[in-house]
C-alpha cells in the first residue's frame, strides 16, 4: 500500500515538472518572435505651414469714428414770402452761388422802387437847398439879407444831406432784400431732401408752413433746424472724428509735429475706404472718458465716406521696420509663454518659445525666438510635440497687415 502511494506521488511530480518546462519553452518562443517582429513608426501628422516673414509693420491705434462734413449748412430764407421755384433736384451736387429757391420777389421789387423814388425826391430837395445856400451867402456878403438867414440855410442843407443818406441806406436794404429772394447755395456740396414744398411760406428763423393743407417738411429725410429749407453737406473733402486714449497723446503729438500722421478709414466689414491725414488734435482731454478727440481729413474723391457714417479709423503711430511676422494662429500659449512649432529640414518639429510684442488681426509681431525665414506650423498644432514628424499638406503666405 505504501509502495503504491509513493509511486503515484512521483508520477504527479514528474507531470507538474513537465508542464512547467513546457510553459517556459512556450514563453521563450513568444519572446523570440516578439523581438523579431518589425516596429512600425506612427504616420506623420498632416499640418499647414508658413514661412516667418520680415515686413514693415505699422504700429497703430484703431478706434470707432464718425464721418462729418467740414461744412454742414442749413439753407434758410432771409425774407418772408412763398416759394415760387425750386431749382435743384434733391440729392444732387450743387456749387457755391448756385440758385436753389426763388421766393416771390414782387413785394421786394415794389419796396425797392419806392425807396429809389424817395431818394430821387430828396436828392432834388437837397439840390434846391444847396442852390439857395449859395444865393443867400452871396446876398449876405452884399448886405442884401441878414447873415442869420444864410446861416440857417447851412443847417437846412445838412438836414437834407442826412435825409438823402438815409434814403440811400433804405435803397440798399431794399436791394439786398430783393437779392435774398434768390436763395443761393452758400457752399459747394450735396443737397439733401427737400424740407419745404413749392408754395410754402417761408421766412427768417421760422418753420416752413404750407399754403395748402399738406406739408412735407422733414417727411422723408433728416430733420434740419427750424426754418431750414434744405441741408447742404460738403463731401469733398470730409472729416472723420474719433477719440484715442490719453496715454497715446504724447506719441501722437510727437509724430504729428514731425509730419502729419496717416489715418486709414475702414468700413465695418473691414474694407479700406480711404486714406487721409490727421489734421486736428483737440485742445483738451475729456475728463469723463480720459480720451482726446482727433479729426482726420480725407479727399474723398469717390465719395466713399458719407456724412454720419460709422467707420473704423486706424491712426498710424509709427512703422516697425523689418519686423518678424507670423500668422496669429501659429502662436499658441503654454505654461512658459507663447510658442510656435518650428519645422526642421527632416520635417521634425520642435517647440520654440517666442516673444510676441503685438497682434494685428491676422498677424503676430515677433520680437524674439525667430529671425525670419523659418518654416513654422500654422494649423494642426494640437497633435504635435517635440520630435514628432509632420507632413506639410499646404503652405500659406504670411499675411501683411
Amino acid at each position: 500500500m505504501k509502495f503504491g502511494q509513493k509511486t503515484l506521488s512521483r508520477r504527479l511530480i514528474y507531470s507538474l515538472g513537465a508542464v512547467v518546462v513546457l510553459a517556459i519553452a512556450l514563453a521563450g518562443v513568444w519572446r523570440l518572435r516578439a523581438t523579431q517582429a518589425p516596429i512600425t513608426a506612427p504616420p506623420p501628422v498632416p499640418v499647414t505651414a508658413a514661412i516667418a516673414a520680415r515686413n514693415n509693420v505699422p504700429e497703430f491705434a484703431s478706434e470707432l469714428g464718425t464721418v462729418q462734413s467740414i461744412d454742414s449748412v442749413a439753407v434758410q430764407a432771409q425774407v418772408n414770402g412763398p416759394i415760387l421755384k425750386v431749382e435743384f433736384a434733391p440729392g444732387q451736387d450743387v456749387q457755391k452761388g448756385q440758385e436753389l429757391f426763388l421766393i416771390d420777389p414782387r413785394p421786394y421789387q415794389a419796396a425797392l422802387d419806392e425807396q429809389e423814388a424817395q431818394l430821387e425826391h430828396d436828392e432834388g430837395v437837397l439840390a434846391e437847398a444847396q442852390v439857395d445856400l449859395t444865393r443867400y451867402q452871396l446876398l449876405a456878403e452884399q448886405n442884401s439879407i441878414a447873415k442869420q438867414q444864410a446861416e440857417d440855410q447851412v443847417y437846412v442843407v445838412q438836414q437834407d444831406k442826412g435825409t438823402v443818406q438815409l434814403d440811400q441806406a433804405n435803397v440798399e436794404t431794399a436791394r439786398i432784400n430783393l437779392q435774398y429772394c434768390h436763395v443761393l447755395a452758400p457752399v459747394s456740396g450735396r443737397v439733401g431732401v427737400l424740407l419745404v414744398d413749392l408754395g410754402n411760406l417761408v421766412g427768417p428763423n421760422q418753420s416752413s408752413t404750407s399754403t395748402s393743407t399738406t406739408t412735407t417738411t422733414g417727411s422723408t429725410g433728416s430733420q434740419g433746424p427750424a426754418g431750414a429749407m434744405v441741408m447742404i453737406e460738403q463731401t469733398r473733402p470730409i472729416y472723420v472724428s474719433f477719440n484715442i486714449p490719453q496715454n497715446l497723446l504724447d506719441q501722437v503729438k510727437r509724430g504729428q509735429a514731425a509730419s502729419p500722421l496717416e489715418v486709414d478709414a475702414y468700413s465695418q466689414a473691414g474694407e479700406l475706404l480711404e486714406k487721409g491725414k490727421l489734421t486736428v488734435i483737440d485742445n483738451q482731454v475729456n475728463t469723463s472718458t480720459g480720451t482726446v478727440l482727433l479729426q482726420a481729413t480725407f479727399a474723398n474723391a469717390e465719395e466713399r465716406l458719407w456724412p454720419g457714417e460709422f467707420v473704423r479709423a486706424k491712426l498710424i503711430l509709427s512703422i516697425r521696420d523689418n519686423a518678424v511676422t507670423v500668422p496669429s494662429q501659429a502662436v499658441s500659449a503654454g505654461p512658459n509663454g507663447s510658442y510656435v512649432y518650428l519645422i526642421d529640414s527632416d520635417n521634425t518639429v520642435h517647440r520654440v518659445i517666442v516673444g510676441v510684442i503685438d497682434r494685428q488681426g491676422a498677424i503676430a509681431v515677433i520680437a524674439k525666438g525667430l529671425s525670419g525665414g523659418e518654416k513654422i506650423v500654422v494649423d494642426g498644432q494640437y497633435r504635435l510635440d517635440d520630435g514628432v514628424k509632420v507632413e506639410i499638406q499646404q503652405m500659406v503666405e504670411s499675411p501683411v497687415e
